[in-house]
């Protein structure tokens, strides 16, 4: 990342309100330039009340409020508008439960000095996860492999949801079609980015289970994911049967801990 670009960090949240302040902490801290953008769908626990309290004594915090809940992709694609709005050149994803860890994102913001897109990736080499029980990690994995095989996507973490982005990026990227809305929005545009041609890196990082709180994680999530990866997934694949057209390559490179390989 070049130096003296601007970076703001998307911090979607729903009912957050022991977890935002310390989050804020350790961002400002690892990153002091960093600009965070708060978006809150109407959290009743009074996060929202917060986000705008902390804002209104430190000039690097923003507060976007929503009226009701709508899910993880609408957050950020909004936040992602008003980030491109108010002049920033980099956009970051950010989970507000410490799951996420604000000291590692300078490696996220590094990886952009030859790359459009940064995952941060539990899967790669050096990646972990901390304090999952094992089916939910076996349900992480399995996912991955399945979105990695159906959409034919070089991405070991393609639902992880740290992640850097140029915002030259994010203006080519057409995210008013993008329907998903729990952590399938993660795949979905991470899709679209690699079959747009985009350098897509990722780089290891740490992700821990939350001290508090509740996870937003569902049933209903799992099954969308699901059911999106397979129908793009099929009409992908039904498309390059067409008459005349040509098998599928996608343009780019995809890195995966500073290698490289060809993206098919």
């Amino acid at each position: 990342m070049s130096a003296g670009q601007r970076v703001l960090v998307v911090i979607p949240t729903y009912d957050e309100v022991e977890n935002l302040e310390p989050i804020l902490d350790r961002l400002h801290a690892a990153v002091p330039d960093a600009h965070a953008l708060v978006v809150d769908d109407g959290s009743p626990d009074g996060t929202g009340e917060l986000a705008e309290k902390i804002a209104a004594q430190d000039p690097r915090v923003h507060v976007l409020r929503r009226t009701e809940k709508s899910g993880l992709g609408p957050a950020y694609v909004a936040g992602f508008r008003w980030g491109r709005a108010h002049g920033y050149d980099v956009l970051v994803e950010m989970d507000a439960d410490g799951s996420h860890h604000p000291e590692q994102l300078p490696l996220l913001l590094a990886g952009l000095e030859d790359a459009d897109l940064v995952l941060g990736s539990r899967w790669v080499p050096g990646g972990r996860v901390e304090d999952w029980p094992r089916r939910r990690l076996l349900l992480s994995r399995l996912g991955n492999r399945y979105t990695r095989w159906a959409l034919r996507l070089p991405l070991a973490d393609a639902t992880g949801g740290f992640r850097a982005v140029r915002g030259e990026l994010v203006d080519r990227l057409p995210f008013d079609e993008v329907a998903s809305q729990g952590y399938c929005f993660q795949v979905d545009w991470a899709w679209r980015a690699v079959r747009a041609g985009a350098r897509v890196a990722e780089v290891p990082i740490t992700f821990s289970e939350r001290e508090f709180g509740r996870s937003k994680m569902t049933a209903s999530i799992v099954e969308e994911a699901l059911v999106r990866v397979t129908w793009w997934g099929l009409q992908d694949r039904l498309a390059d049967r067409l008459p005349g057209r040509v098998p599928r390559a996608v343009p780019g490179r995809v890195r995966d801990g500073g290698r490289s390989s060809e993206v098919r």
